[in-house]
């Protein structure tokens, strides 16, 4: 009975033996991320020294505006001969991304780009768990979810892009073009997205004025919603079958829903971000943002010991930050020489264009030539 229970006891030792020895022989790929961002396991043996983190998904299914920011670091690293790639986070959250972050950094990553507001929160974090690593945020700067706090350290670059400005040049061309009935959707009263609409109602009104105009109509809204194409289409829908000849859209998915309600009633879409002259023939012009050169831009400043870090950049016209693509535009009017003459004079700081901390209801922006319809 002893030597039964002796056997028993062995053959239970050795089965754990081996279960331990089996869970200490699984690949890197194969164990479960650490929940200790500091100290991530390592899931590949390749290094990377440049990265930059997705939204939600591959690089090539991402936002337009967060491939041209991937754009600008694949083109500074294959000139540079510097490793890089991208990870797609597990989940769309904070900690999914500062997860993903954490196994940038554990892959060797010396400078993460991260594209995009979303990122505000991780950027928050991960720029003081990670203070050698070096941070490029587009759109946006490290806070706290509660947004009661933001703080920018010395290994973080926050770049801005001056959306009033390609608002007002959006704004601008198309009564330059020889629209008057004009609409602006926004998805949310976010800084960024009423800053396209206020540049917009200044464009507009500019243009009336160097050409005596009057009549100008722009319906204004923000629909709430950022991700549901069909409730914008209803939006977008219901504003041209009443007249409206061109809408801008300013938020996630937005393009997808005017371009379709656009499209039986040959009526027009600005984009914004970057050049969509591609999705629709109703995009008649683009509000571009130059992720791609800015991005390019502070990783050279990086290896060249000029990082901006601790420093809000802020791009302009001037500065070549923002503009609308010409060659794409479906103008018949207007010409390229105006948009330079324009942009010169915005350069030149002739222009003074409201924003959301001049404004504070778009309404006020209104005058005897442009009024400002609120579609609540």
């Amino acid at each position: 009975m002893l030597m039964k229970r002796i056997s028993i006891l062995l053959l239970v030792l050795i089965l754990a033996m081996c279960f331990t020895a089996c869970q200490d022989s699984k690949s890197p790929q194969d164990q479960q991320p650490a929940t200790d961002v500091e100290d991530p396991v390592q899931e590949t043996a390749a290094t990377y020294e440049l990265a930059l983190i997705t939204d939600s998904t591959d690089i090539s299914n991402s936002d337009p505006f967060i491939q041209n920011g991937w754009a600008g670091l694949k083109k500074y690293a294959e000139e540079n001969e510097i490793t890089y790639t991208c990870y797609v986070p597990a989940e769309v959250s904070d900690q999914g991304y500062v997860d993903a972050i954490g196994k940038a950094v554990n892959n060797g990553a010396q400078l993460i780009v991260l594209p995009g507001s979303l990122f505000e929160v991780a950027a928050y974090d991960s720029q003081y768990r990670y203070p050698n690593t070096s941070f490029v945020l587009l759109d946006g700067q490290p806070r706290t979810a509660d947004y009661k706090t933001y703080a920018i350290e010395n290994n973080v670059n926050s770049i801005y892009f001056a959306e009033e400005e390609i608002g007002f040049l959006a704004g601008y061309s198309v009564v330059k073009e020889g629209y008057t009935k004009l609409g602006f959707i926004g998805g949310m009263a976010l800084p960024n997205i009423v800053r396209y609409g206020y540049g917009f109602i200044t464009g507009a009104k500019y243009a009336a004025a160097e050409d005596s105009l009057s009549g100008i109509e722009i319906k204004y809204t923000y629909s709430g919603e950022f991700s549901d194409p069909a409730e914008i289409q209803t939006i977008a829908g219901s504003w041209y079958n009443a007249g409206t000849e061109v809408i801008i859209g300013c938020g996630g998915n937005m393009l997808s829903g005017i371009t379709a309600a656009a499209e039986p009633v040959g009526a027009y879409v600005v984009a914004v971000d970057t050049d969509r002259s591609e999705a629709s023939p109703t995009v008649i012009t683009s509000c571009v943002k130059e992720a791609a050169a800015a991005v390019f831009n502070s990783i050279e400043n990086y290896y060249n010991g000029e990082f901006h870090g601790g420093i809000i950049d802020r791009l302009t016209v001037s500065a070549k930050g923002v503009s609308i693509n010409m060659e794409s535009s479906r103008f018949n009017n207007f010409t390229a020489d105006e948009y330079d003459i324009i942009c010169n004079k915005m350069t030149a700081g002739e222009i003074t264009i409201a924003t959301d901390e001049t404004v504070d209801s778009p309404t006020k922006l209104a005058n005897e030539a442009v009024k400002v319809l609120l579609d609540k």
